[in-house]
């Protein structure tokens, strides 16, 4: 039985979330790349007119009323989707106001908000920053007319532009850019034509993710990874190392496996996730990680419903098992290789011992010879690591960039066999 307000000592490095993820599941349509847990609304639904949006947001607010305060203010909030730019601003307004009431809001929070083309006014997008938004995240994928008809968007490259003006009046402090790679019958000259066209708008950070295709989508039952019209894998390989080297060159920091950002305009609230720091989660199939636990939320609005109801008759007891520390450690390696920097082998070392850092760097070696790991010392350069040596007890060990990311998956499977022996 969890008690969120409780402490336990074995974990006293996680006690303190600060971030908040806010699940605002509704959609115009369901995209077909798409496995996220929504509910589809209609083309002319928004917040002010459909009744199932309002219930939802009176539900997601009497869930954050009967969760346990176990941190410090709000540093980061995150509304992501489906289209969270469905919201009302008075509903958005209504959910920021009952967070600051049950955990406060910093005063230099950084409050996300993902949207969509033509789905918000101007006046709307006032109305949002006004309430406290500071950074918006617009969903384009792709700037090819006939890319987003293949994806099952409800935009077209008009209405992106139409956004980029509206944001523009606006003025946000941080604007990102989503982008996908690997779509049905894209082309490498699509593909670059697409990171010009988000470099022409000049956002402070670009999400730029490889298509994954999903069983249980429309592309799942559609397609089969590497084969026509989806592009073969040296064709994604290239789109990837092509991202690295268009966007870098043009002033973004590399900062994540998918994310680019000017100087200073780093997702605050991702790397809470990639850090492997606690943060609640709340709404429809949203996770939380609070006091080494995780535990992710129904799928559903009607199981969802229930799940927040049978929380309110707890008093926000859970029944939720401590997460092994095994599955720690898989999610701190996994979680911070991600990231340009690394991870901090003191870190490692602090919580899980200095034996992990033989087992760790038997495992990583072959690819360490094949430059895809890298070693740091504390000066910031790089440390060459003979054979049968062991990982120094300082420093960080990390990826390289473009091809340490590039194969990822086979790095961390090799490394995650070493370390569960």
């Amino acid at each position: 039985m969890l008690n969120l307000l409780k402490k336990s000592p074995k974990i006293s490095n996680f006690l303190n979330p600060s971030s908040a993820y806010l699940h605002i599941p509704f959609c115009r349509r369901r995209c077909y790349y798409c496995d996220f847990p929504i509910s589809v609304v209609g083309e002319q639904a928004t917040g002010t007119t459909s009744g199932m949006i309002k219930q939802y947001v009176e539900v997601l607010c009497q869930e954050i009323a009967i969760t346990p305060v176990l941190g410090s203010p709000l540093e980061t909030i995150f509304f992501g989707g489906g289209t969270p730019s469905l919201l009302a601003v008075e509903q958005l307004e209504q959910i920021l106001e009952q967070l600051d009431q049950r955990f406060g809001i910093a005063a230099e929070a950084e409050i996300s908000m993902e949207v969509d083309p033509g789905t918000f006014s101007c006046l709307q997008l006032k109305g949002y920053r006004d309430a406290g938004v500071n950074r918006i995240s617009l969903g384009v994928q792709a700037f090819q007319d006939d890319l987003l008809k293949v994806c099952g968007r409800s935009h077209h490259l008009n209405d992106i532009l139409a956004a980029v003006d509206l944001l523009r009046q606006v003025e946000f402090p941080d604007l990102s850019l989503d982008l996908i790679s690997g779509l049905p019958d894209q082309t490498l000259e699509q593909w670059q034509a697409s990171l010009e066209a988000a470099l022409d708008i000049a956002p402070t950070h670009i999400s730029s993710y490889d298509l994954i295709v999903e069983s249980v989508t429309p592309f799942g039952r559609q397609y089969h990874p590497g084969v026509k019209p989806l592009p073969t894998d040296e064709t994604t390989a290239q789109m990837y190392r092509v991202a690295q080297q268009v966007l870098t060159g043009a002033g973004y920091e590399h900062y994540e496996i998918s994310n680019y950002a000017l100087p200073s305009h780093q997702c605050r609230h991702n790397r809470v996730y990639w850090e492997n720091r606690p943060f609640y989660g709340f709404g429809m199939g949203a996770a939380s990680y609070v006091q080494g636990r995780r535990f992710t939320r129904p799928r559903t609005r009607k199981e969802y419903y229930l799940w927040v109801q049978r929380l309110m008759e707890a008093d926000g007891v859970l029944d939720c098992p401590q997460t092994p520390a095994e599955d720690i450690l898989l999610e701190t390696l996994m979680l911070g290789l991600r990231l340009a920097e690394g991870l901090r082998l003191s870190t490692l070392i602090q919580q899980f011992g200095e034996a992990i850092l033989e087992r760790i760097g038997t495992s990583l070696y072959p690819h360490y010879c094949n430059g895809w790991v890298e070693v740091i010392g504390i000066d910031g350069k790089l440390v060459e690591l003979p054979e049968g040596s062991r990982l120094p007890v300082a420093g960080k060990l990390r990826l390289s960039d473009p091809e340490g990311f590039l194969f990822s998956n086979t790095v961390l499977a090799d490394l995650f066999a070493g370390v569960c022996v």
